[in-house]
């Protein structure tokens, strides 16, 4: 594993947005929310297009801190807030930062953005 300090930063990842990673991550992690996978039925509710499902948001946000600080990491909290929808044919680009160090515990901040803005923020919490 890594060593944390306060102030390091993460190399930027990104991940082309397709349907068939949108459609496949939301039945891998069996989410059959008709959006997810319908375009008509997601353009009928507002969207322009199907759209990734937080659970797969969620897992990301994981690998990406997991594949920086090491996978033999032990992960102690993540907490997510979702905004702008990601869609076929978009990049979603993850940056962060370690925010702080202490009581044995690393806090690191992470942003997921798409063309539409931030798609996630949110911070994941590991055992140092």
């Amino acid at each position: 594993m890594r060593a944390l300090e306060a102030g390091q930063v993460i190399p930027a990842w990104s991940l082309p947005m397709t349907p068939t990673t949108i459609v496949s991550t939301a039945i891998a992690t069996r989410d059959w929310q008709d959006v997810h996978h319908d375009r008509d039925v997601a353009q009928a509710a507002g969207s322009k297009d199907i759209f990734m499902n937080i659970l797969t948001t969620n897992g990301l946000v994981e690998k990406y801190v997991a594949d920086w600080v090491g996978h033999d990491c032990e992960l102690k909290g993540i907490a997510i807030r979702l905004g702008a929808p990601a869609h076929p044919y978009d990049t979603l680009t993850f940056s962060g930062a370690v925010a702080e160090v202490a009581d044995g515990l690393a806090t690191i901040e992470v942003v997921g953005r798409v063309s539409l803005g931030e798609h996630v923020t949110g911070t994941v919490k590991v055992a140092v």
